[in-house]
C-alpha cells in the first residue's frame, strides 16, 4: 500500500486529556491505592484477518514503533486484535490511524477470545490518533473495521490499550435465578397449588415487596388457571410461544378490587400458547401488565366480571386467534400483533402493524390504524436451549406488521447466561457497576434493590433484564440508571420506584448534548416502569429523560402516585414526567400520568408517538398551583416551540381534579403550528365533571362540560 501520510498526527483533546490524568495518577499525593492505567499491549501477540504484505504484519501496530504499521488487504471488512494474556480492566484503546484509516469500526473485547461485545463504535471516522475511554474487564481486544475511508486497506501505526491489572476478583456470569423465580416443567407436581399460593399473597398486595417470577419449560400443562396478581410475571421459556401450551387460562381479574380494573397495575404474561377452558381468555389490566408475545388460541377478554371499568393496556408481538373483547377499556394499544376480530371502544383504541385490526375511523367509532409500526424491536426474553439458558435479543424490524415469530426462527440473537451477571437481592450498586465494567450483562431477578450510586450502562448492546418486576429505588438522591451515548442497549422488564431525597433523574438514556447516529441500531426502552409515590414518599424532578437519538420507548407507565403511602400535591413531588432531547425518538404505548407540571416535554426533532395516555394530577389544591404563566393549566403533552417536525397519533388525556373540581385547563396538547407537527386522533375528558379542559391542543378543539365525562376530540391538527 502506498504511504499515505508520514507526519504523526495531533493527539486529540480526549488522548491529551487522557495522558493527563494518567499522569495526575501517577503523581498526586494520596493515589496509591488506585493503580495508574498502563499501556498492556505493547509486545503482545497480534492477530489480523488480513495483511496487505510481509512489511506490514500485525504486530507492528502493537510494537512502541511510531515508524512501523499494520495494513490489511483493499477490502471490508477486516479486523485486529491482540491477546493481552491474562483478563484487565481496561480504561482506553488509542488507535494511531494512517491516512487509510476506517470510517466505520467497532472496539471490541472478550474474555475468551470467541464471545465478543462491542465497547465503542462509530461510523464518521476520519483517521488520525483517536482515543476510546471504555470499560470492561477483557483478555483480547479487537478492532473490527466495517469501511474504509480511502480505497486502500486499514492501516494502523499503532494500537494501544490501556488498564489495570489488580487483584480484584473477577465477577462470575450465569449461575441460579434465585428463591422468587419459580420453574415447572409438565412433570412438577402441584403446580396449581403454587400458582394460587403466590396469587393469595400478591392480589392485592399493591405496594409490597413480594416479587415473583414463574417460568414454564416447553411442554404442555394441563387444566391450570394462573391467576396472576401484583408484580407477578409468567413466562414460557421456548424459542416460540407454541413451544410452551397451557390447556387452561392465564387470568387477571378485578374481585379484590370491587370488579374494578382501574388498579391492576405491574403484572406480565410473555411467551405462551393459551387453550382457554371456556374458548376465552380473560385479561382485565390496566397500566404496567404487558401481554407479549402471546398465542391466545381463542379469545381474549379486556374486562373484568361484571364489566367494570378497566383503564387501558397492551399488546405486542401477539396472536389473538379469536375475537379480542374491548368492552369496558378506556384506551388500548395493540403493537404488530395478529387478532381475529376487536369488539367495541371507549374513547380511542389504537393499532399499528395488528392484521385484523379494524379499520380507521376515529372518532366514531374510535379506532386508530396504522397499517404498520414504522421501527420496532421485541423485547429481549430468557428461553432454554436444550438445558442451557439464553437471552434471546430480536432483531430490529421496520414498517413491521404481524408477528415476529410466525413464520420460523425469530430473527436476532442469543446470549448465553453467563455472560449475564444474574444479580440478587441485596447486589449493591457497586457490584452491578464493576460486573458491567467487566463486560457482563445484567439479568435482574425478582426483588428490590436499593442503590447508593447510579448504575453506569457504557458498553454498547448491553442488556439489562429484569425478571417478576425487579424494582430498583435510588437512595441519597441519586439517579437509578444512566445510559450512555452508545448503540443498542436494551433495558426491559424492571420497575424504578424514587426513593425518599429527591432524584434529578430517575432514568437517563443518553447523557446530555448526546450526538451519535443510532439509527441501524438504536437503543429500546420496554416494560420499563417507573413510579413516585404510592408505596411510600418518593420525589424526583424528572421521571426519564431520553438524550440519545434514535432511541425506541416501547411500553412505559411513568407514575406519579394519586394513591397509596406517600402521597401529596408536595409530599411525592415531580414536576416532570418523560422529557425527550434526542432526535429521531419514537415512542411505542407512552403512559403518562400525574405530573405536577408537564406530564411530556419533547424538546428533539422528528420525535413520532404511536399512543398516549395521559390522567393530569388529580390533588392540586387549586388554579393557582398549576398556573402557567398566563396559560391555564400544564399541557399532558407538550413539543417545543423550536421544534419542526413531530407527529403523533391516538393520544388522550384525562382530568379529575377531585381537591378543586373547579380547576380548568387550556388544554391537554401544546405544539408550535408547522407544517411538519401534526397530530393525528386527539381527545380530553373531563372525568364526571372533576375539572374542565377549554380546548383539546392549544386554541383548537371544543370545551368538555358538565359531570358527562364525554371527550371533545380532534381528528386532524393543525
Amino acid at each position: 500500500m502506498p504511504l499515505l501520510s508520514d507526519r504523526p498526527p495531533r493527539l486529540t483533546a480526549a488522548a491529551l486529556a487522557a495522558a493527563l490524568v494518567a499522569a495526575l495518577l501517577v503523581l498526586l499525593p494520596g493515589t496509591a491505592a488506585q493503580a495508574a492505567p498502563v499501556l498492556l499491549s505493547q509486545g503482545k501477540p497480534a492477530t489480523a484477518s488480513s495483511v496487505e504484505g510481509a512489511g506490514t504484519p500485525a504486530g507492528a501496530a502493537v510494537d512502541g514503533d511510531n515508524g512501523t504499521r499494520w495494513s490489511s488487504q483493499f477490502a471490508d471488512p477486516q479486523w485486529i486484535q491482540v491477546d493481552l494474556g491474562a483478563p484487565a480492566r481496561l480504561s482506553q484503546v488509542v488507535l494511531r490511524w494512517e491516512a487509510a484509516a476506517a470510517k466505520a469500526y467497532r472496539v471490541e473485547l472478550s474474555t475468551d477470545g470467541a464471545n465478543w461485545s462491542t465497547a465503542a463504535s462509530t461510523t464518521t471516522g476520519t483517521g488520525g490518533t483517536v482515543a476510546h475511554d471504555i470499560t470492561g474487564t477483557a483478555r483480547y481486544v479487537r478492532v473490527h473495521g466495517t469501511q474504509r475511508t480511502t480505497g486502500y486497506g486499514y492501516s494502523l501505526w499503532e494500537f494501544q490499550v490501556y488498564g489495570t491489572t489488580g487483584t480484584d476478583p473477577v465477577i462470575p456470569g450465569g449461575g441460579d435465578l434465585g428463591p422468587n423465580v419459580i420453574v415447572f416443567d409438565p412433570s412438577t407436581p402441584n403446580i396449581q397449588g403454587r400458582l394460587d399460593e403466590v396469587f393469595r399473597q400478591q392480589e392485592s398486595a399493591q405496594f409490597g415487596s413480594g416479587r415473583y417470577q414463574f417460568l414454564f419449560k416447553p411442554g404442555t400443562y394441563n387444566g391450570l388457571n394462573a391467576q396472576i396478581g401484583f408484580y407477578t410475571s409468567v413466562s414460557g421459556l421456548g424459542l416460540s410461544p407454541d413451544d410452551t401450551t397451557i390447556n387452561g387460562d392465564i387470568t387477571v381479574d378485578a374481585g379484590w378490587f370491587g370488579g374494578n380494573a382501574t388498579q391492576n397495575f405491574w403484572r406480565s404474561a410473555e411467551n405462551l400458547a393459551l387453550n382457554p377452558v371456556s374458548g376465552t381468555n380473560r385479561w382485565a389490566v390496566s397500566q404496567a401488565a404487558p401481554f407479549r408475545r402471546m398465542h391466545v388460541k381463542g379469545g381474549l377478554n379486556l374486562a373484568p366480571d361484571g364489566y367494570g371499568w378497566a383503564s387501558g393496556g397492551y399488546i405486542a408481538d401477539s396472536k389473538i386467534d379469536g375475537q379480542v373483547g374491548n368492552y369496558s377499556q378506556q384506551q388500548w394499544y395493540t403493537r404488530d400483533s395478529s387478532i381475529g376480530g376487536w369488539s367495541n371502544a371507549v374513547w380511542n383504541q389504537v393499532f399499528s402493524g395488528t392484521q385484523g385490526a379494524p379499520a380507521q375511523s376515529y372518532p366514531n367509532p374510535p379506532y386508530t390504524t396504522l397499517d404498520t409500526t414504522p421501527v420496532s424491536r421485541e423485547k429481549p426474553f430468557l428461553y432454554l436451549d436444550g438445558s442451557e439458558y439464553k437471552v434471546f435479543v430480536p432483531a430490529k424490524r421496520t414498517n413491521a406488521r404481524g408477528t415476529s415469530w410466525g413464520n420460523g426462527a425469530p430473527q436476532g440473537s442469543s446470549i448465553p447466561l453467563s455472560r449475564f451477571y444474574v444479580v440478587k437481592p441485596g447486589a449493591s450498586a457497586a457490584t452491578i457497576n464493576a460486573a458491567l465494567a467487566q463486560g457482563l450483562h445484567l439479568l435482574f431477578t425478582p426483588g428490590v434493590y436499593h442503590v447508593d450510586r447510579t448504575i453506569q450502562v457504557n458498553r454498547a448492546d448491553t442488556v439489562v433484564l429484569g425478571l417478576g418486576l425487579a424494582t430498583i429505588v435510588p437512595d441519597n438522591g441519586v439517579t437509578a440508571m444512566k445510559v450512555a451515548d452508545v448503540d443498542g442497549v436494551r433495558l426491559a422488564g424492571f420497575l424504578i420506584d424514587a426513593g425518599t431525597v429527591n432524584s434529578p433523574t430517575l432514568l437517563e438514556v443518553g447523557p446530555a448534548g448526546a450526538t451519535a447516529d443510532h439509527a441501524a441500531n438504536p437503543t429500546t426502552v420496554q416494560d420499563v416502569f417507573v413510579r413516585v409515590g404510592g408505596a411510600g414518599a418518593g420525589k424526583a424532578t424528572v421521571g426519564m429523560v431520553v438524550n440519545n437519538h434514535d432511541t425506541i420507548v416501547d411500553h412505559t407507565w411513568i407514575w406519579r402516585a394519586d394513591h397509596g403511602d406517600g402521597v401529596g400535591w408536595e409530599t411525592n413531588r415531580s414536576d416532570y414526567g418523560f422529557r425527550v432531547n434526542g432526535d429521531d425518538v419514537l415512542a411505542t404505548g407512552l403512559f403518562v400520568e400525574h405530573f405536577n407540571k408537564y406530564d411530556v416535554e419533547w424538546n428533539g426533532e422528528r420525535g413520532r408517538t404511536i399512543f398516549f395516555q395521559n390522567e393530569k394530577a388529580y390533588d392540586a389544591p387549586n388554579q393557582a398551583a398549576i398556573q402557567n404563566g398566563a396559560i391555564k393549566g400544564y399541557a399532558a403533552y407538550k413539543v417545543a416551540d423550536s421544534v419542526n417536525t413531530h407527529e403523533g397519533w391516538g393520544m388522550g388525556s384525562y382530568c379529575y381534579y377531585n381537591v378543586d373540581p373547579t380547576i380548568r385547563q387550556d388544554h391537554g396538547f401544546q405544539a408550535p403550528v408547522k407544517p411538519g407537527v401534526r397530530f393525528h386522533d386527539l381527545l380530553v375528558v373531563s372525568l364526571g365533571g372533576n375539572g374542565q379542559y377549554e380546548h383539546v391542543i392549544n386554541s383548537v378543539g371544543g370545551p368538555t362540560s358538565g359531570t358527562s365525562t364525554i371527550p371533545s376530540t380532534v381528528v386532524s391538527f393543525p
